[in-house]
């Protein structure tokens, strides 16, 4: 009998414990990606640069492109990503990456004028090291109503 409550409270403490690490990494992910819409805002370039991993991809509207085009544009404020309203979030942990999906309003400058959307942003990070690095920013253009199913 005391081997039996002694490895249900080994298991209960087990599964605690991998929780509330799976609860911290999804809130140091979810937080990362708030402070990569306020640096875009921003135009931070000096906090993205380390953020995005050399080979990311970034998928808009109008097209795909690489790390270094996405930072120029940014800088440029060729889009200005003015305000990412966050309207929900959810994050899947995969080993050492994290997907985030973001369901936003974005107010943006594109060639002068002023826009807002509604998308649905897919974001791809891995773990290097004790950094987390963007692999993929995604834009889906999706109705108000849509909801990310968790």
């Amino acid at each position: 009998m005391k081997n039996v409550l002694f490895g249900l409270t080994l298991f209960i403490l087990t599964a605690t414990w991998s929780y509330a690490q799976k609860s911290t990494i999804e809130k140091e992910i979810i937080q990362l990606s708030m402070d990569k819409w306020q640096w875009m805002a921003d135009k931070d370039i000096e906090k993205l640069t380390p953020l995005f991993h050399p080979n990311a991809k970034f998928v808009h509207m109008s097209g795909t492109w690489t790390t270094a085009r996405e930072l120029e544009i940014i800088e440029t404020g060729s889009i200005w990503y003015k305000k990412a309203d966050v309207k929900d979030t959810a994050v899947e942990i995969v080993g050492n990456t994290a997907v985030v999906w973001n369901r936003i309003t974005l107010t943006a400058e594109v060639r002068g004028n002023d826009v807002v959307t509604e998308f649905t942003v897919t974001e791809v990070y891995q773990k290097e090291g004790s950094d987390w690095k963007m692999l993929a920013l995604t834009f889906s253009s999706v109705r108000d109503t849509h909801e990310i199913q968790k």
